[in-house]
């Protein structure tokens, strides 16, 4: 019972720190209230040159890339699962990410050059769009399993001393019109911004990069588990750019597998 609840009290700090990351990189991408952002720094009495900013910045975001992709590819969870609980997995991999995003806020060089600026009602809905890419993001992951998807499932599941069910396949609300609506919202609050900086554009191209090249992965990992059942619902259902206006299928409602974000 003492390790069933460490595995919990672990899986609530993962997922207390990983609701801190979030919070901040609500502000530092958008620059508001944090005391350093994307375009601004507490360090202006020492500004990067510009060289150092863009190996610093892309180091980082490619520390995060690597850890994000390797620690959610089925071979690396089968050989993690030898060496801490099962129950952990998740919780380790959340804590992980969290840590190294506050490690990229807390290290960021802004590269304040200006690459657009807008204002009046075009800023307004820039600044609109950007909004909206966060709640898609956040809100999706309800649509699936939120719990599930930030471990905590997994512990209180571990608590009872109960397996987890097997999770069936589904596409629930915007599922049913994009396979990644997470990634999707990220990549609206990454690039819609009414002033657009050299960091900020450095930002959002090496994350779309990243977010393209981490779907195929993902998308592999989820055909060779589902096999024709997701080939049938990748071939029905764009991956980012939904189809508004496609005709819901009667085997859209019959799937039953929470699918969105790498696991």
């Amino acid at each position: 019972m003492f390790s069933r609840l460490a595995i919990l009290l672990y899986a609530i700090v993962s997922y207390a720190v990983f609701t801190v990351s979030f919070l901040y990189a609500l502000g530092f991408v958008g620059n508001y209230v944090v005391p350093k952002s994307i375009d601004q720094s507490i360090d202006v009495g020492n500004p990067s040159n510009l060289t150092e900013a863009i190996v610093v910045n892309l180091l980082l975001m490619s520390l995060f890339a690597i850890q994000h992709s390797v620690m959610a590819r089925p071979a690396f969870k089968r050989w993690w699962t030898k060496v801490l609980p099962v129950a952990c997995e998740r919780s380790t991999y959340v804590l992980l990410s969290s840590l190294i995003l506050l490690l990229l806020f807390w290290q960021w060089r802004p590269i304040p050059i200006s690459i657009w600026q807008t204002s009046g009602i075009v800023a307004w809905l820039l600044t609109a769009v950007h909004w909206l890419g966060w709640l898609i993001a956040f809100a999706s992951t309800h649509m699936i399993d939120h719990f599930d998807l930030f471990g905590l499932r997994q512990a209180f599941s571990s608590l009872r001393g109960t397996e987890l069910p097997g999770q069936s396949f589904k596409a629930p609300l915007l599922y049913k019109i994009v396979r990644h609506p997470i990634m999707l919202g990220f990549l609206l609050a990454f690039w819609a911004t009414p002033e657009m900086t050299a960091g900020h554009l450095l930002f959002a191209l090496a994350n779309t990069a990243y977010i393209l090249t981490a779907l195929q992965f993902e998308e592999r990992d989820l055909i060779a588990e589902f096999g024709e059942t997701y080939r049938q619902y990748r071939r029905r259902v764009p991956m980012l750019v939904p189809r508004l206006f496609a005709r819901t299928r009667t085997k859209d409602r019959d799937v039953t597998r929470s699918i969105g974000a790498p696991r």
